[in-house]
């Protein structure tokens, strides 16, 4: 695994900003960056979980860790209704930036403005190859030799916007889209808190 940039730590010397986390699912990203807060060292602290399906396991991992956590159901609204109750709830909790961690929503720019490059995504590719879903399964159809993962800011398209950092996963004879997307996890708990590290300490602008 190839992580880049390599971001110094040490030269943070400002107080640590506010993150706010959206999670759809199991939350084992939100679970990496709690847990990189929790060590210390790091420009920032998780302000709390927004998660849209009441059976997301992240809301789990949040109540295990301390950290506060708000359904915010997203049927019944438009994706600008959700968009705009999912900021109420992370204005409430304090955020100042936002890490989308499988959150499986299409962000408007109710969102995005309220957070002007400050909304943070990742997604299993090296972007700009193999956007959207399924990206895993698209790289294996390819037949490329390396994947991996890359955290951008967020953008109205899909998977577009600055790319932070990335980090690279060799494709191995055999695997599988369960096999390489496990390793490509493996990347992302590394790559998350720091790429969020380095977006903090040198925003755009």
């Amino acid at each position: 695994m190839l992580v880049a940039p390599a971001i110094d730590l040490g030269s943070w010397s400002g107080a640590p900003v506010r993150l706010g986390v959206l999670a759809s699912g199991s939350g084992s990203n939100f679970a990496a960056l709690a847990d990189a807060a929790a060590a210390g060292g790091m420009p920032y602290t998780i302000a709390g979980l927004v998660y849209n399906r009441r059976q997301a396991y992240a809301a789990t991992r949040a109540s295990e860790r301390g950290v506060r956590a708000e359904l915010v159901d997203h049927r019944g609204r438009s994706r600008e209704e959700f968009d705009a109750a999912v900021v109420e709830a992370l204005r409430a909790m304090g955020a100042e930036w936002v890490a989308m961690a499988g959150w499986m929503r299409i962000a408007t720019p109710v969102l995005l403005d309220a957070f002007a490059d400050r909304v943070l995504n990742l997604h299993p590719s090296l972007l700009p190859s193999f956007r959207g879903m399924r990206a895993v399964e698209q790289a294996l159809e390819a037949g490329v030799k390396l994947s991996g993962c890359t955290v951008h800011i967020v953008r109205p398209a899909v998977d577009d916007g600055p790319i932070i950092a990335q980090a690279a996963v060799p494709v191995l004879a055999g695997d599988t889209s369960e096999s390489l997307h496990e390793r490509i996890h493996e990347a992302e708990h590394v790559l998350y808190p720091r790429a969020i590290a380095q977006a903090i300490m040198h925003p755009l602008g």
